[in-house]
């Protein structure tokens, strides 16, 4: 009767060295849990991503409009036959020039 009580302790120890610290053990099953939800955020903000491209894509295919707003935008372009206007404010006097001035 001794030694299956032995037996049984020794197993019961032997489970619960399994269980916290060997192969799938609660901390690693918590660490791949968490890895988990970060992959999840990670696939749901590129997901995003692909349909801003997706659209952006679409809208460049589709029509003149976006590709001509862009020209516009972000190269300066300008029409045949239409006339570029650009507006330059003179520059503020700082205010250490303001001072002395003053003086």
């Amino acid at each position: 009767m001794r030694l299956v009580v032995i037996i049984l302790v020794l197993l019961l120890l032997w489970l619960q060295f399994e269980l916290w610290v060997g192969k799938g053990s609660l901390t690693e099953v918590r660490q791949l849990r968490e890895a988990i939800e970060q992959q999840k955020k990670e696939n749901e903000r590129l997901q995003e991503r692909n349909e801003a491209l997706s659209a952006e894509v679409k809208d460049l295919k589709a029509g003149l409009d976006a590709i001509e707003e862009r020209a516009r935008s972000e190269m300066g372009m300008i029409k045949k036959d239409e006339t570029f206007y650009q507006i330059i404010e003179p520059p503020k006097p700082s205010p250490t020039k303001q001072k002395e001035s003053e003086e």
